[in-house]
């Protein structure tokens, strides 16, 4: 048996020697073409489905049957007037939604459609059963992860999460994770929550704004950053995050009034249906899955009445109720199963969809945050789930967030896109050619076979802040833990990665406009914050 410590020289087949350490070190440094990488935004999930096929139709006639039969309370006159002209029923007070209505609106949806970012090479394709993880959440304190202190988040926690996501390779878009609590006027905060995700990333950015004037106000510096209101309804590089439903089954009055709003800007909107199972929704669980299917195609109706053919994403996201307590427990198994319950009725009306995934009830990134947030988000993927919300950074069932946890996160996050992308099989990868070279003709291991070399990027997948190396190893490095780690990477990112991504001519038309709190002094290195 031969035995090859990692400190060993590695003879590479040609008969040339190197460190093999070193060599590995190289190889990963190199960068490759994004289509090169072992895990990447949109690999095809789909693999793993809680629901078979009958179950998946069963849960959609339910739907229909809920829509038709009970309906929606407590519409807008505008909701209601949008809705009666395309065959959709008022009477009681109620919206009631024909099945044919909804089964053809379902047929003509938009598909297809990116999510844009700044950047091209960053727009998300959320089709088929293609995979993206983001934030999300809205949580209005944040945890310092080593004295366990809770504070209120403020508007530059929410710009520092966005320049470190900016940086985060498996983390493919920015929702607001946090609400800038020291913003009181909800004007003000919805205008500078837009204006401080657009400043911290160029990645895809979601949104939300209390009522449809707010975000009218807000087109401008959308317009100016974009270079023009035709640029931007060309790439809209924000999507509206819409609880347009307030469970069970009503209107959310000012709410709808945004979601009207997007759909004429030209904003991709989110509906979002957000019931927690026992409490808003159903308790047993396929109920709840019911219920969130019917709120979210009777959004999907809204916004084509108002105009055939807006890209709209299908956000079905039924949390999950501890049924002891009557608090929510995101974290749960439960919690899984309906996520990737949902991705999987999503890929049945072949809609791009968004769900939440990875919300520990944990107060603090320690073990139980790490197997929540691990088999959520696993689960999610694997399901194929198009848009996985709320998958890092978030804790005491998204009601905090902790910066060290994002960076642990996205190395959690690049595990499980590995697990998402599968395992190839070619006559290449089979390795019969590489085993008759190794077992016949060289030195009995792989290490430093040619195959092995060039898959180091191509097939595995490697941590940033986990730990890998051996007890002495360790120990020789200062025998640190995740956290302190993690806290070191958030340090190094935010001490020096102010990014530009609005432009100083934009930025001084905006800030004419608007009341950004932000302050140019205060978006650069040497600000004293970091």
């Amino acid at each position: 048996m031969v035995m090859i410590s990692a400190q060993d020289s590695i003879p590479e087949m040609n008969g040339r020697r190197r460190g093999g350490r070193d060599a590995r070190r190289e190889l990963r440094a190199r960068p490759l073409a994004d289509a090169a990488r072992v895990v990447r935004a949109g690999l095809q999930g789909g693999r793993y489905r809680p629901l078979d096929e009958a179950a998946v139709r069963r849960v959609h006639e339910a739907a229909l049957t809920a829509l038709e039969t009970i309906g929606f309370g407590q519409p807008l006159p505008s909701t209601v007037a949008a809705l009666t002209a395309i065959g959709a029923e008022y009477r009681g007070g109620r919206i009631h939604f024909p099945r044919a209505l909804v089964e053809d609106v379902v047929a003509r949806a938009a598909r297809g459609f990116p999510l844009c970012a700044r950047n091209r090479h960053l727009d998300l394709d959320p089709s088929g059963s293609r995979v993206h993880f983001g934030t999300a959440g809205a949580a209005v304190t944040m945890v310092d992860a080593v004295t366990g202190r809770y504070r209120e988040s403020t508007l530059h926690d929410l710009y520092d999460i966005a320049r470190l996501v900016d940086r985060l390779d498996n983390v493919h878009f920015y929702q607001r994770s946090v609400v800038p609590r020291d913003l009181p006027d909800p004007f003000e905060m919805d205008i500078n929550t837009a204006y401080a995700c657009l400043a911290g990333t160029a990645k895809h950015v979601g949104t939300s704004f209390v009522k449809g004037e707010h975000l009218e106000a807000a087109l401008p510096m959308l317009h100016a950053i974009a270079g023009s209101e035709a640029a931007w309804r060309e790439r809209p590089f924000v999507s509206l995050s819409c609880c347009f439903v307030v469970p069970p089954m009503r209107f959310a009055d000012d709410a709808c009034t945004a979601l009207e709003a997007a759909v004429h800007a030209g904003m991709p909107v989110l509906l979002l249906s957000a019931g927690q199972a026992g409490a808003t929704a159903p308790a047993a669980l396929a109920g709840a899955l019911v219920q969130a299917v019917a709120e979210c195609l009777a959004g999907l109706v809204y916004v084509n009445a108002l105009k055939p053919g807006a890209p709209a994403i299908f956000g079905p996201w039924p949390f999950v109720s501890d049924l002891r307590t009557g608090a929510m427990s995101g974290g749960s198994g439960e919690q899984a199963l309906l996520t990737a319950a949902c991705a999987q009725m999503g890929r049945f009306y072949d809609l791009p969809t968004g769900s939440a995934a990875g919300m520990s009830d944990s107060k603090l990134p320690d073990a139980q945050a790490g197997y929540e947030k691990g088999y959520t988000d696993v689960l999610a993927g694997q399901a194929g789930l198009n848009l996985v919300y709320e998958s890092v950074g978030m804790h005491a069932s998204l009601l905090g967030s902790c910066l060290e946890s994002y960076v642990i996160d996205d190395d959690m996050l690049g595990a499980v896109l590995r697990t998402v992308k599968g395992i190839e099989v070619t006559e290449e990868s089979l390795s019969l050619d590489a085993m008759r070279e190794v077992c016949l003709e060289g030195p009995g291991h792989y290490l430093g076979h040619a195959q092995t070399l060039g898959l180091m990027q191509k097939e595995y997948a490697y941590p940033v802040v986990a730990d890998r190396v051996s007890p002495k190893e360790w120990q020789e490095q200062g025998s640190t833990d995740m956290v302190t780690r993690a806290r070191a990477r958030v340090r190094a990112i935010l001490a020096e990665h102010y990014p530009a991504h609005i432009e100083p001519a934009a930025d001084r038309a905006i800030r004419a406009a608007l009341p950004i709190r932000l302050e140019p002094r205060q978006m650069r290195p040497g600000s004293g914050r970091w």
